[in-house]
């Protein structure tokens, strides 16, 4: 069976994957862009831009391993837009005309829409269903490739509470937000389930990788 993968999900020191005040001029609430600062100046970035440059060592080799053998994803309705956007039906997400997914992309909400069918192979599809069922979904999608979960952390987060996730890679940020929206919440013992892998690079972050046993 095709297994279900986080990749490059930055959290701070205490556990914020993002800040308080989400909107559309701040994507990550008060945090900004401090969680993802390492991504930035990686090659694995600057290639995604169409440009030249960028940093290798640890923090490329991990950025880069977020597509490889991805079918489709699945992500929350946070990540597809800032608060409020369900009444916009224009809103076609963060990305502009060609979203960088390039597969099926499941985007769970209480209110669903049609299906968004964009430039350069990705298409969104919106569900009001539990990690399980949207698993299936995408799955079914994938065509035998993985599924990633693509955040943001409240989704993550169900995913492993429903014991959903084979593969987590997260990044430990050297910063404390102090509020926002925590990963960890509920997830007491998580660590016995996993093998759990820490990588520490030049630029200050930490690389855990939870392996399920």
């Amino acid at each position: 069976m095709s297994a279900v993968r986080v990749h490059n999900l930055s959290i701070s020191l205490d556990g914020f994957a993002t800040g308080d005040g989400q909107a559309l001029d701040a994507p990550f609430g008060h945090a900004g862009e401090r969680l993802h600062e390492w991504m930035f100046a990686t090659r694995f970035w600057h290639e995604t831009q169409g440009g030249d440059g960028g940093a290798g060592g640890a923090d490329h080799v991990f950025a880069a391993r977020h597509g490889h053998g991805i079918g489709a994803e699945i992500m929350g309705a946070g990540k597809f837009g800032p608060p409020g956007w369900q009444d916009d039906p224009a809103w076609r997400g963060w990305w502009g005309d060609i979203p960088p997914f390039r597969t099926p992309v499941f985007v769970l909400t209480h209110r669903p829409r049609p299906s968004i069918e964009m430039a350069g192979g990705t298409t969104f599809h919106f569900l009001d269903a539990s990690p399980a069922e949207a698993l299936t979904r995408a799955r079914a999608a994938a065509d035998g490739l993985d599924v990633r979960v693509g955040g943001g952390p409240t989704v993550v987060r169900d995913f492993l509470a429903a014991g959903l996730i084979d593969h987590l890679h997260l990044v430990q940020v050297p910063i404390l937000l102090g509020r926002g929206v925590r990963l960890w919440d509920g997830l007491e013992a998580l660590e016995e389930t996993y093998t759990i892998e820490a990588v520490s690079a030049p630029s200050g972050v930490t690389h855990l990788t939870f392996t399920r046993l």
